[in-house]
Parts: structure tokens; sequence; C-alpha cells
């Protein structure tokens, strides 16, 4: 294998220093970032990949790709399953060397998304809930029209055209920087990257940021081989892959210096130093690695040195911001989310108010429950980010207040902030709660509720769309103890994901009847 991967890298680098994209893509600038540098004590700068053609990276594998066919293979036409950036980078390609491209794409892309593939020339076919489903059928189409198939990362050709970006980097950068940060999906542009610097710079280090939802990169480096997750969130869609690739991992196993994890929060804080910085909003997926700059650097505290950020993609929806919003403070340590216990009395509120000192009340959620004790849900900010939480907690604990923090709880942040309305009495009997994932397609919705078998009552019912591909939803049922084994089937039988939430604390204090 070493002799393969010699040649691969060979191949790679030769791709990198030969390739023609820029007829089509751009040298994206590198700018500085001087409020986080300040803010973090090091020299932090943006590669914008923002600013490319399609607002990605992905033109730059798709186009070097698309250059390399042969005059028979374009005459047959391309095709490619993708839910955004890739597609829109090999039908922007296809059109610029007029090569008849066909799309395969989920159900549940977004329609800004569809309309831009289309708008670029490129014939698209919605198929599936999801990016499997989609490979599917255009493996299948590929075999049986003769299409020449553009896989979005697991092609040497593809990873050469992402790592043209390694080689700007330094051209614009020189080789004084300490370290790379890089968004890893299926692998390719980190493969890519981390290639040409460990070939030509190996003193500097490369790292790889995932999504929590979905580190396939860092379980496969944790077993020594490839593995499949058993789920992914979709957060971060552009990342949201259950396996790295094949190529990409035999490049990245042994040259990557680190890979880092961050979560949706810490998702959403990035967006917002991003927009703060240069008023661009990343997608989640553009913005992964700022998130683990950032991470990085919490864990080694240095200073004065230069770190280069890749944002990668800013192809958002509109309709998503407000959800990236809610969790933006919380990433940033900058709020906190509590549940509080305080006496049903007349000026209970004002004390407690009274009890937070200078900190501010950002959210306030009540409803009365019973004579002695009100439950309240309350978010906290800290203005200056300052990370004195722990004491905070201490604080209202000596003062006789019961409290729990919500602030990692996900059935909190994404269902009951917007549900408390007070406790309802114990008729309710033998409720269950469970939280559920499905796709977010037309008619999705009912199609949900088609599976909710009547056997059972829905006694709690909570759906939100937050402009992603997948709905999500907090289902209460009352399901008797000796239905228990045929309701557990009935859950695997509706083929969504979902989580058991009945001993969630967050449901406990203000849902759960009493």
């Amino acid at each position: 294998m070493s002799v393969q991967l010699s040649d691969l890298k060979r191949d790679i680098l030769n791709g990198i220093e030969t390739t023609s994209i820029y007829e089509l893509a751009v040298c994206s600038p590198i700018e500085c970032a001087d409020s986080l540098s300040a803010r973090l004590k090091n020299k932090i700068f943006f590669k914008r990949e923002d600013l490319q053609p399609v607002f990605s990276f992905k033109i730059r594998g798709a186009f070097h790709k698309l250059n390399l066919l042969s005059a028979n293979q374009r005459q047959k036409g391309v095709i490619t399953a993708s839910a955004g950036n890739h597609a829109q980078g090999v039908a922007l390609g296809s059109r610029e060397l007029g090569i008849k491209a066909l799309i395969i794409m989920p159900v549940t892309t977004p329609e800004i998304k569809v309309q831009a593939v289309k708008t670029l020339g490129a014939e698209v076919v919605l198929h599936g809930d999801n990016y499997d489903d989609a490979l599917k059928l255009s493996l299948r189409l590929a075999e049986e029209e003769g299409y020449e198939f553009i896989h979005p990362f697991d092609d040497p050709d593809v990873i050469a055209g992402q790592g043209t970006i390694a080689k700007e980097i330094i051209s614009q950068m020189g080789d004084t920087i300490e370290a790379i940060f890089v968004a890893v999906g299926g692998g390719g542009l980190l493969a890519g990257i981390v290639t040409y610097i460990k070939e030509l710079y190996p003193k500097i280090k490369v790292i790889g940021i995932e999504s929590e939802e979905s580190s396939c990169l860092k379980a496969a480096m944790k077993a020594g081989k490839r593995v499949v997750l058993d789920s992914v969130g979709i957060f971060a869609d552009g990342v949201a892959v259950k396996q790295i690739g094949k190529l990409p991992f035999e490049l990245i196993k042994d040259q990557v210096d680190e890979v880092i994890t961050v979560s949706i929060d810490e998702i959403c804080a990035a967006i917002k130093d991003i927009y703060d910085e240069n008023r661009t909003i990343q997608e989640p997926a553009g913005a992964l690695g700022v998130a683990g700059m950032k991470k990085y650097l919490q864990s080694n505290p240095v200073e004065n040195k230069k770190f280069v950020v890749v944002n990668c993609g800013a192809n958002m929806n509109f309709d998503r911001l407000q959800h990236i919003a809610e969790r933006t403070e919380i990433g940033a340590k900058r709020e906190m989310l509590l549940s509080v216990g305080i006496p049903e009395v007349p000026g209970a509120f004002l004390r407690f108010c009274e009890s937070l000192g200078n900190l501010m009340v950002t959210e306030f959620n009540y409803r009365y429950a019973n004579v002695e004790n009100a439950q309240v849900f309350v978010g906290v900010g800290f203005p200056h980010g300052e990370s004195n939480r722990s004491e905070l907690l201490d604080q209202l604990v000596r003062r006789g207040y019961v409290v729990e923090d919500m602030s990692d709880n996900d059935v909190a942040k994404l269902h009951v902030r917007h549900m408390v309305g007070g406790r309802v009495s114990s008729q309710i009997e033998n409720e269950r709660l469970y939280r559920f994932q499905f796709p977010e397609r037309p008619g999705a919705l009912v199609d949900f509720l088609k599976h909710m078998d009547p056997m059972w009552n829905i006694s709690l019912f909570h759906y939100r769309n937050h402009g992603s591909a997948y709905g999500r939803v907090l289902v209460g049922m009352q399901v008797p103890e000796g239905d228990r084994a045929l309701f557990e089937s009935f859950l695997v039988k509706t083929g969504y994901d979902y989580f058991d939430e009945t001993e969630n604390v967050a449901y406990k204090r203000f849902l759960k009847p009493i």
C-alpha cells in the first residue's frame, strides 16, 4: 500500500501544480480577522472560499475533474449525487465546458439549492430522503446510461482540485503558519490540503474539524479503519457523512496532526464570530474551522502565532438564521439556560432577578403550577462572555434556589423553552416522551402523524421547522405498562430516528404530569 499511496500523493501534487481550475475558480483572498485575533491573542486569518462563484470550495475539485475528462466522456455527460455545494460546482463546471450534467438530489433538499443547480443549467432529479438514497440512484444511472460519475470526495482528481487551496495559502502567507484548520465531511478537502502541506511544509500543523453529530473521521482514527456511523446529525448538512472516503482516509490518517469535534452551539457561535468580522454568514459546515480553532486554543494556550481557517462555504438557507441565533450566545458561553424553583409568592421573581446582580435576564418562561412553588425557565446573559457560570450556580444554591443548568439539554433548547405553560394534572397517566427526527419534505409532517398509531393517545406534541433537511418533533404518548414491548416495536417500524426523553430533567420539571 505504501507504494500505491506514494503514487497517489505524487498524482495529487502534480494535479495541484498543473490544474486549469482558474479558468473558472478564483484564488480566494486571505483576510485577517482583527477582532478575533485580538480576543484570542493570535493572528487569525480566514481563507475566503465562500467567495468562489458557487460560494463554496467545491467548484475546485469538480472543475478539475471535469477538465480532465476525455472527449468521449464529455460527450456521454456526467452525473453526481449531492444536496448542495458539490451539485452547484458540477453544474457550473459542466456549463462552462459544454457538458450535459444530471444531478440527483434528495427530496429533502431546500428549494433554494435545487433552483440554484437548475439555473446553472443542470438537469435535476429529486430522489430519496438523504444523500445515500440519491447516491444509489446516480450510480445505477451511471452504469445503465454511461454517464461519467463525479464523486464529491472519493476521487484523486477531486482531491487535487481541493488541494489547490493549500498552495494558495502558502503563496499568500508563506511558511510561518502555525496551523491550518479544515472542515471534514467525506474528507476530500482535508486530504488535498494535508497532502500538499505535509509533503512540502511538514512543520505546519493541519487540523481537521468535524461536527460532533457526524464525526466519521474521528471514529475511523480511533478504530484504525473506516467505520459507518449508525446515524448522523444534519445541522451541519454540508459535512453530514456517515463514512469517511476511502482515498481521503488513506491520505489523512498518518498525516493529520489532530481531529477536533465541535458542538452545534459552538458552530453557531463561530457563525456569529465570522459575521462580526466581515458581515458575511457562513453555512454551518463553513464555520467548522473557526469553531475548531477556538476549541484548539482553549486546550493549547499560545500567543502571537499565525493560524489559517478555511471558511469553506456560505450556502445558508435564510430560514435557519433564527435557530442559529438562538444557539449562538450559549455556544459562545455568553448565556445560560436555567431551570429554577422559586417560591410562589408575590415579589419572588423580583428577588430572583436581584440575586443575579449585574447579569441580565435574556428570557423568562413561567406559568402557575401550584400554590407553593413555581418552576421557571430562565436565560441569563453574560455580556462580556465571563466564564463565572459555576459561581452563579453556587450563588443561587446558597440563596436557597433549586437550580439545574439546561444549557446542554437539547430537549430544553429545541422544544421546552417554547412550550412552558404549566404542568397538567395526573389525569394523564403512563405518559412517555420521545424526540423524533424525520425528513423535512412536502407532506412529511402529515406522513409522520399517519405513523402515530391511534391505539395510543398523543398527550403532548411540539414541532418546529428549523429550516434544515430534518424536522424535529417532541411527542408525549400514553403507553400502558403492558403495551411497552408493542410500543417499542412500533417505534422501530416508523423508520424515524427517535430518542427516549422520559427521564429528561427538562421534561420532569416543566412538562411531566404532576
